[in-house]
């Protein structure tokens, strides 16, 4: 386990390098965050974000995307794996938004982990993102930079893990690190070609040390 100095190193290291850290999915309110959070499973931001402003164009409340037929819904998000089942669950979560919550999206736990096509990695993001409540969202790049750092486990599970940093890090300071641990696994710490040479962190890496080894000079 690591110590308190090493996980305030890397809170601070992860400060510098991405202090700017934030959503890169593109959203104007909750409604359109939480269904581009939703198609955002097993997708890349940058591919959801080509496929959401028409989509939204044409589908802008729930009501709207309740009522679109889903051969139309499909087509506006083909270019995305599982596009089938997501267009399913979007217009079903768009239809329970105005059943059961005036369609509004709700602003507590509960209410959005009932949605179709909603789980706890969804949920997180939008009660962070959308609400300002403090959540960590564990997604593959969280989940692989708190493994390779050593804050976690490598057999711990999302669940392991995300008890596991609300635990060593500061409550309000999960939102802001949720986004600052995406961007160190996006842009730097990547899963097959991490930038370990340059890393900061690289000393504290188990993984980092064996892609390493044998290459420094002498």
């Amino acid at each position: 386990m690591l110590r308190k100095a090493e996980i305030d190193r890397i809170e601070a290291t992860l400060e510098e390098m991405f202090p700017d850290a934030f959503c890169e999915l593109i959203h104007r309110n909750p409604f359109e965050l939480v269904v581009a959070v939703a198609l955002s499973a097993q997708a890349t931001d940058v591919l959801v974000n080509q496929v959401t402003p028409g989509l939204f164009a044409a589908y802008p409340d729930p009501a709207s995307l309740a009522a679109a037929p889903i051969e139309e819904i499909e087509d506006k998000i083909k270019r995305l794996g599982l596009y089938r089942n997501k267009a399913k669950n979007i217009k079903a979560l768009a239809a329970q938004l105005l059943a059961q919550h005036d369609g509004e999206v709700p602003t507590e736990r509960a209410g959005l982990e009932a949605l179709p096509g909603v789980g706890r990695k969804t949920a997180n993001v939008v009660l962070s993102v959308a609400f300002d409540v403090p959540a960590f969202a564990v997604d593959t790049h969280v989940e692989r930079v708190s493994k390779r750092l050593g804050i976690c486990r490598w057999k711990d599970n999302v669940t392991q893990v995300e008890a596991t940093l609300m635990r060593r890090f500061k409550r309000e300071r999960w939102s802001k690190l949720h986004h600052q641990f995406i961007f160190f696994g996006r842009y730097h710490c990547k899963a097959q070609r991490p930038n370990c040479e340059a890393c900061p962190l690289l000393d504290m890496c188990r993984e980092g040390k064996k892609r390493t080894k044998g290459l420094a000079t002498p």
